[in-house]
Protein backbone atom coordinates (compact mmCIF):
# COMPACT_ATOMS: atom_id res chain seq x y z
CA UNK A 1 0.00 0.00 0.00
CA UNK A 2 2.72 2.42 0.90
CA UNK A 3 4.22 1.20 -2.49
CA UNK A 4 1.11 2.19 -3.95
CA UNK A 5 1.20 5.69 -2.31
CA UNK A 6 4.62 6.22 -3.51
CA UNK A 7 4.07 5.43 -6.60
CA UNK A 8 1.18 7.40 -7.41
CA UNK A 9 2.57 10.57 -5.58
CA UNK A 10 5.80 10.22 -7.87
CA UNK A 11 3.49 10.19 -11.37
CA UNK A 12 1.93 13.14 -9.67
CA UNK A 13 5.17 14.92 -9.01
CA UNK A 14 6.23 13.50 -12.40
CA UNK A 15 3.28 15.10 -14.13
CA UNK A 16 3.37 18.09 -12.61
CA UNK A 17 7.34 18.91 -13.71
CA UNK A 18 6.23 18.14 -17.24
CA UNK A 19 3.89 20.24 -17.32
CA UNK A 20 5.44 23.02 -15.61
CA UNK A 21 8.48 23.04 -17.81
CA UNK A 22 6.30 23.13 -21.09
CA UNK A 23 6.60 26.63 -22.94
CA UNK A 24 4.53 28.90 -21.83
CA UNK A 25 2.55 29.34 -25.48
CA UNK A 26 1.90 25.87 -25.34
CA UNK A 27 -0.51 26.12 -22.07
CA UNK A 28 -1.79 29.38 -22.95
CA UNK A 29 -2.45 28.87 -26.64
CA UNK A 30 -5.68 26.45 -26.19
CA UNK A 31 -6.47 28.42 -23.22
CA UNK A 32 -6.83 31.99 -24.36
CA UNK A 33 -10.34 32.40 -23.50
CA UNK A 34 -11.05 35.50 -25.90
CA UNK A 35 -13.08 36.96 -23.25
CA UNK A 36 -11.44 40.59 -22.82
CA UNK A 37 -8.97 41.10 -19.99
CA UNK A 38 -9.33 43.10 -16.91
CA UNK A 39 -8.19 46.88 -17.84
CA UNK A 40 -5.46 47.78 -16.00
CA UNK A 41 -3.24 51.07 -16.28
CA UNK A 42 -1.69 49.97 -19.69
CA UNK A 43 -4.83 51.16 -20.83
CA UNK A 44 -6.53 53.10 -17.98
CA UNK A 45 -3.78 55.67 -17.71
CA UNK A 46 -0.82 54.91 -20.01
CA UNK A 47 -1.00 56.91 -23.43
CA UNK A 48 0.61 56.83 -27.21
CA UNK A 49 1.53 52.84 -27.15
CA UNK A 50 3.19 53.25 -23.58
CA UNK A 51 2.90 50.12 -21.41
CA UNK A 52 1.94 50.18 -17.39
CA UNK A 53 5.80 48.52 -15.61
CA UNK A 54 4.74 46.79 -12.71
CA UNK A 55 8.06 46.90 -10.87
CA UNK A 56 8.99 50.43 -12.24
CA UNK A 57 4.99 51.45 -11.53
CA UNK A 58 5.11 53.89 -14.61
CA UNK A 59 4.24 53.84 -18.03
CA UNK A 60 7.24 52.94 -19.97
CA UNK A 61 7.74 52.81 -23.53
CA UNK A 62 7.43 48.65 -24.79
CA UNK A 63 10.30 48.91 -27.17
CA UNK A 64 12.67 49.66 -24.33
CA UNK A 65 11.38 47.87 -21.65
CA UNK A 66 13.01 44.75 -21.61
CA UNK A 67 9.87 43.13 -21.30
CA UNK A 68 9.43 39.18 -22.02
CA UNK A 69 6.83 38.25 -25.12
CA UNK A 70 4.17 37.14 -22.39
CA UNK A 71 4.79 40.33 -21.03
CA UNK A 72 4.77 42.14 -24.43
CA UNK A 73 1.57 39.67 -25.14
CA UNK A 74 -0.43 40.52 -22.42
CA UNK A 75 -0.44 43.77 -22.86
CA UNK A 76 -1.01 43.85 -26.79
CA UNK A 77 -4.28 41.83 -25.78
CA UNK A 78 -5.38 44.51 -23.67
CA UNK A 79 -4.69 47.33 -25.82
CA UNK A 80 -6.47 45.45 -28.73
CA UNK A 81 -9.91 44.39 -26.66
CA UNK A 82 -9.37 48.45 -25.79
CA UNK A 83 -9.61 49.03 -29.35
CA UNK A 84 -5.95 50.39 -29.77
CA UNK A 85 -5.19 48.29 -32.83
CA UNK A 86 -1.92 49.71 -34.42
CA UNK A 87 -0.44 49.77 -30.70
CA UNK A 88 -1.31 46.54 -30.05
CA UNK A 89 0.24 45.37 -33.52
CA UNK A 90 3.47 47.89 -32.90
CA UNK A 91 3.69 45.62 -29.54
CA UNK A 92 3.35 42.33 -30.60
CA UNK A 93 6.01 43.29 -33.29
CA UNK A 94 8.60 43.61 -30.48
CA UNK A 95 8.00 39.73 -29.46
CA UNK A 96 11.14 37.66 -29.90
CA UNK A 97 9.07 34.51 -30.94
CA UNK A 98 7.35 35.72 -34.04
CA UNK A 99 5.93 32.26 -34.46
CA UNK A 100 4.48 32.14 -31.22
CA UNK A 101 0.89 31.13 -32.04
CA UNK A 102 -0.39 33.90 -29.50
CA UNK A 103 1.17 36.22 -31.03
CA UNK A 104 0.26 35.79 -34.29
CA UNK A 105 -3.60 35.03 -33.41
CA UNK A 106 -3.24 38.58 -31.88
CA UNK A 107 -1.53 40.22 -34.99
CA UNK A 108 -4.58 38.48 -36.53
CA UNK A 109 -7.29 39.87 -34.48
CA UNK A 110 -6.13 43.60 -34.09
CA UNK A 111 -5.63 43.51 -37.79
CA UNK A 112 -9.11 42.45 -38.44
CA UNK A 113 -10.68 44.73 -36.08
CA UNK A 114 -8.84 47.27 -37.94
CA UNK A 115 -10.39 46.50 -40.75
CA UNK A 116 -7.04 44.25 -42.71
CA UNK A 117 -9.28 41.12 -42.89
CA UNK A 118 -7.03 39.46 -45.47
CA UNK A 119 -3.97 40.38 -43.76
CA UNK A 120 -5.20 38.76 -40.54
CA UNK A 121 -6.08 35.91 -42.52
CA UNK A 122 -2.60 35.17 -43.00
CA UNK A 123 -1.57 35.45 -39.31
CA UNK A 124 -4.77 33.07 -38.41
CA UNK A 125 -3.80 30.89 -40.87
CA UNK A 126 -0.04 30.65 -39.61
CA UNK A 127 -1.13 30.55 -35.64
CA UNK A 128 -3.22 27.53 -36.56
CA UNK A 129 -0.68 26.09 -38.60
CA UNK A 130 2.03 26.23 -35.28
CA UNK A 131 -0.84 24.69 -33.25
CA UNK A 132 -3.94 22.85 -35.03
CA UNK A 133 -5.70 23.33 -31.03
CA UNK A 134 -5.60 27.12 -31.32
CA UNK A 135 -9.48 27.08 -30.80
CA UNK A 136 -9.58 30.87 -29.73
CA UNK A 137 -7.32 31.49 -33.81
CA UNK A 138 -9.93 29.10 -35.71
CA UNK A 139 -12.56 31.36 -34.00
CA UNK A 140 -10.98 34.50 -35.08
CA UNK A 141 -10.37 32.91 -38.26
CA UNK A 142 -13.43 32.01 -38.82
CA UNK A 143 -15.00 35.52 -37.93
CA UNK A 144 -13.07 36.86 -40.45
CA UNK A 145 -14.54 34.33 -42.97
CA UNK A 146 -17.88 35.84 -41.77
CA UNK A 147 -16.68 39.50 -43.11
CA UNK A 148 -15.47 37.91 -46.28
CA UNK A 149 -18.38 36.77 -46.88
CA UNK A 150 -17.52 32.98 -46.75
CA UNK A 151 -19.87 31.73 -44.30
CA UNK A 152 -19.17 27.67 -45.17
CA UNK A 153 -15.80 28.25 -44.19
CA UNK A 154 -16.75 29.63 -41.16
CA UNK A 155 -18.79 27.14 -40.83
CA UNK A 156 -15.82 24.29 -41.23
CA UNK A 157 -14.31 26.01 -38.29
CA UNK A 158 -16.86 26.17 -35.94
CA UNK A 159 -16.96 21.84 -36.77
CA UNK A 160 -13.08 21.88 -36.45
CA UNK A 161 -13.45 23.45 -32.69
CA UNK A 162 -16.22 21.23 -31.95
CA UNK A 163 -14.21 18.13 -33.30
CA UNK A 164 -11.29 19.35 -31.34
CA UNK A 165 -13.45 19.21 -27.74
CA UNK A 166 -14.27 22.66 -27.95
CA UNK A 167 -18.07 23.09 -27.58
CA UNK A 168 -18.20 24.79 -24.35
CA UNK A 169 -15.82 27.40 -24.99
CA UNK A 170 -16.00 30.70 -25.51
CA UNK A 171 -14.09 30.30 -28.99
CA UNK A 172 -16.92 27.92 -29.90
CA UNK A 173 -19.59 30.36 -28.61
CA UNK A 174 -18.84 33.12 -29.99
CA UNK A 175 -18.30 31.92 -33.74
CA UNK A 176 -21.55 30.24 -33.22
CA UNK A 177 -23.21 33.66 -32.39
CA UNK A 178 -21.44 35.73 -35.18
CA UNK A 179 -22.52 32.68 -37.38
CA UNK A 180 -26.33 32.72 -35.96
CA UNK A 181 -26.05 36.77 -36.27
CA UNK A 182 -23.97 37.44 -39.57
CA UNK A 183 -21.60 40.14 -36.99
CA UNK A 184 -18.52 39.49 -35.54
CA UNK A 185 -16.71 39.97 -32.19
Amino acid sequence: MLQSALSKGTLTAAIAVLFLSAPLWAQAAGSDSGTPPEPTKTTTECKDGKVWDEKKKECVDPQKSGFNDTDLYKAARELAYAGQYENAIKILKLARNQDDPRILNYLGFANRKAGRVDLAMTYYRKAIARDGNYLLARSYMGQALILDGDIEGARMQLVEIRDRGGEDTYAYSSLYQALKRKMTY
